[in-house]
């Protein structure tokens, strides 16, 4: 009894090139690999059978203005195949050795999977392994607030002292004297520079050989039980606030 599962592409009688009107069922969401010495038909089989009908196939499926910029490929001596998709072939390329090439990059993959991440992937936390998702100006707010309201000093009078830092270099050499009198212009008069909160209306030097993090210090708060609960008007500022981060 014939193999009709859509778990399975089913080949029947292919005849492409130095095919022997082979019939095959090749399983689905499987990483399948075709061996044999040259001339087995390996390529007649992979890209001459099964690619070609499944690239013709979406492209007739296209419109009649799409095609005439893609072109139909014509279809393979085979007598039937089932369970299809679109079909993406990677052609085999001579390139030159490059240490820092990879297979992204020697496939000329590289672009197209960034774009596809950029745009369907969901981000995750490399340390908690939680989702990254955009957060509004409130909605960042409500997060720092329920973060400083588990403080001890919280339910104090003195309350909670907080920053809030724009992350600007992450672990790159260099000096950074022109992008210190950038943020000074802008306003910015303190940083922290590899973990140490500096002014930086004093001159201080950078190793330029070594790597250095550097967050702007944007604001500096404090804040306790009382000033959050007082009225909808905290709420606004601290909604201000972020959104100038």
């Amino acid at each position: 009894m014939e193999n009709t599962s859509l778990s399975h592409i089913l080949i029947r009688g292919a005849r492409q090139h130095n095919l022997k009107n082979i019939d095959l069922d090749i399983p689905k969401n499987k990483m399948v690999v075709l061996t044999g010495v040259s001339g087995s038909g390996k390529s007649s089989l992979a890209m001459d059978t099964i690619y070609a009908e499944g690239q013709r196939r979406y492209v007739e499926s296209l419109s009649s203005y799409a095609r005439q910029f893609l072109g139909v490929m014509d279809k393979p001596d085979v007598d039937k195949i089932d369970g299809l998709s679109p079909a993406i072939a990677i052609d085999q390329k001579t390139t030159s050795k490059n240490p820092r090439s990879t297979v992204g990059t020697i496939t000329e993959i590289y672009d197209y999977m960034r774009l596809l991440f950029a745009r369907v992937g969901h981000p995750h936390c490399p340390n908690c392994g939680r989702e990254i998702q955009r957060q509004s100006s409130t909605e960042i707010a409500q997060t720092i607030i329920k973060i400083i309201s588990e403080l001890k000093d919280f339910k104090s009078e003195k309350g909670v002292r907080f920053f809030l830092f724009s992350p600007i270099v992450k672990d790159r050499k260099g000096e950074y004297s022109a992008l210190f009198d950038n943020l000074k212009k802008q306003g910015i008069v303190r940083a922290r520079v590899d973990g140490d909160i500096v002014s930086l209306k004093e001159r201080f030097d950078l190793i330029k050989t070594n790597k250095h993090t550097i967050d702007g210090l944007i604001s500096r708060h404090s804040v306790n039980h009382k000033k959050v609960g007082e009225s909808a008007e905290a709420k606004n500022t601290f909604s201000d606030i972020f959104a100038s981060v």
